[in-house]
């Protein structure tokens, strides 16, 4: 069995607890009652070898004798005691059974009505000339001791229980509120807010401790985090103004040139320069979208009229290239998210689909909503992505060898992954047998 929750591992604990209690409590009550009927089996048995006698001292007056003795005496004045002959007729003592006692060990109770008998033992045997001595004495103290006794324990392993349970209900509220707060801290740093840490209680103790380790920890990942992207922002920044201008002057360049070779060659510069200024365009989108402020600007839309949109519009460009893009919507579907973001990963997927795949091939968008999820799909009968490169082709400036030599930087999937991120949400790319199939889950609105 394996506890993969705290209320679980409680909920055994607890469960484990009461057994071991409750059959505690019985085993003892059972124990209990079974040494008391011992100790009144012994006593029956030496009141009765004393008054049955030895072989030759057994008549009937002399049993009589023996009786009436025991009756006075204190030792054994509270001992029931009754002697009947073969047919059954009473010949002596101080009680009257209501029903015929087998030979040998037997209980009594309340139902027998033996006066001022509630519980006890019995002890029958025969004597000389087919009388029957029957023996009797209580195994309670006083009337219903044994409801009591059971009272007593059921208050005391009960208050024993509710203890614990207390006690338990007490430390998983509060481990579960530690944990709750940490799970909300990593949740928030998950969503790009890199300043949250875990709250530490001023009481001290061992939370307290683990919190300050956990914000150190973070503290630290936040610096090298941010170390590497003010690295990453800044080589962007610092390069795309002296590519711009490199930009300008080939454009300058190719008016001059004197030749068409020499233009043409120019003007392959210039694209790879336009190549270089989108890759680090792509890479201050993904820093930006990574940082989780548009979430501020979250708002509820309908994801279909959005599809619909962005399929009406890319629909002469997937036309113009060659392929057929179909638009498969049923129903209106809500979501909270960044409408903008959603529609340029669509166009971003489209655009791939474009550029991957030959000629007359099928693209397909599409939205399928869940209880769980909302699934945006774009769907291709290209020639795919091989099982063991998907997880290459959504590393950032991953290239599939297939895909070297096109143009591209290796970032479009990774923007449009951070995107999904941003939304709380997964990127998968799957097998459409044929073909590619990009599934965007999010979650609903």
């Amino acid at each position: 069995m394996r506890f993969r929750s705290l209320r679980t591992l409680t909920g055994a604990f607890l469960l484990a607890f009461l057994v071991a209690t409750i059959g505690t409590g019985v085993a003892i009550h059972s124990i209990t009652l079974q040494t008391i009927e011992r100790l009144v089996d012994r006593r029956i048995l030496v009141v009765s070898d004393a008054i049955a006698g030895v072989p030759g001292d057994r008549r009937p007056p002399d049993v009589f004798r023996r009786i009436d003795a025991a009756m006075r005496e204190r030792d054994t004045g509270d001992i029931g005691l009754l002697l009947v002959d073969a047919n059954g007729r009473r010949l002596g003592g101080n009680i009257t059974l209501s029903r015929r006692l087998p030979l040998g060990f037997s209980t009594i109770a309340r139902d027998d009505r033996i006066a001022g008998l509630s519980a006890g033992r019995a002890l029958v045997r025969t004597l000389d000339g087919g009388m029957t001595l029957t023996t009797v004495a209580e195994t309670e103290p006083f009337d219903d001791y044994n409801a009591a006794r059971t009272r007593i324990y059921l208050i005391g392993f009960g208050s024993i229980v509710l203890i614990v349970i207390g006690g338990m209900v007490f430390l998983v509220v509060t481990i579960g509120r530690r944990i709750g707060e940490t799970r909300r801290t990593v949740e928030a740093i998950i969503d790009g807010d890199m300043t949250r840490r875990v709250p530490i209680h001023p009481s001290g103790g061992e939370f307290a401790h683990q919190a300050m380790a956990f914000n150190r920890m973070l503290d630290r990942i936040s610096d090298l985090m941010a170390s590497i992207s003010n690295v990453s922002n800044d080589i962007a920044h610092d390069l795309r103004t002296p590519l711009a201008r490199l930009r300008s002057q080939l454009a300058l360049t190719v008016r001059r040139a004197e030749t068409a070779a020499q233009r043409e060659d120019l003007e392959a510069a210039i694209a790879m320069s336009d190549e270089l200024l989108a890759m680090f365009a792509a890479m201050l989108r993904i820093a930006e979208v990574e940082g989780g402020d548009r979430r501020a600007a979250f708002a509820s839309f309908d994801l279909a009229d959005l599809v619909r949109e962005v399929g009406d519009m890319m629909q002469p460009v997937v036309v113009d290239s060659g392929r057929h893009l179909d638009i498969v919507v049923k129903e209106s579907v809500q979501i909270v998210g960044d409408r903008q973001l959603l529609g340029q990963a669509m166009v971003n997927l489209i655009e791939n689909a474009i550029r991957h795949t030959p000629t007359g091939t099928r693209i397909e968008i599409g939205v399928v909503s869940t209880k769980a999820a909302t699934m945006l799909t774009v769907t291709d009968d290209g020639p795919g992505i091989p099982a063991d490169q998907r997880k290459l082709a959504l590393r950032r400036f991953g290239r599939l060898d297939i895909s070297r030599h096109d143009v591209g930087h290796g970032l479009g999937l990774a923007l449009i992954d951070a995107i999904v991120r941003l939304h709380r949400g997964t990127l998968s790319l799957e097998d459409a047998g044929p073909g590619l199939r990009v599934v965007l889950s999010l979650p609903r609105g």
